[in-house]
């Protein structure tokens, strides 16, 4: 007895849509990372991103609106003239608190 054997089976072009629908799954989830970053050029929120905070190396990237400034620390200690302005706490919850004076 010999079984039908289906033409759909030896298709290449099955192995194509697959990795079609592979792609749009791949772009979709590129979307969705673009989306979520925080220095998105499409979003409207200002944002300050630090990296490396408290080491030689630390930089600041700030967003507000469409223009990102970048400052990165020297590791040196710096030095200028001002007055004092007011004091900064630290809650026990990591919140900080600036108390002008």
């Amino acid at each position: 007895m010999r079984f039908i054997e289906s033409d759909e089976a030896d298709d290449p072009i099955l192995s194509v849509v697959n990795l079609i629908d592979l792609f749009l799954v791949v772009i979709g989830i590129l979307m969705i990372v673009v989306a979520k970053n925080p220095l998105n050029p499409f979003s409207s929120n200002d944002v300050v991103v630090v990296e490396n905070p408290g080491q030689a190396d630390m930089r600041m990237t700030i967003k507000k609106g469409e223009e990102l400034t970048r400052y990165e620390s020297s590791g040196e200690i710096g030095e200028g003239q001002g007055v004092k302005a007011g004091i900064t706490y630290r809650l026990d919850d990591g919140r900080m608190v600036y108390i002008p004076e």
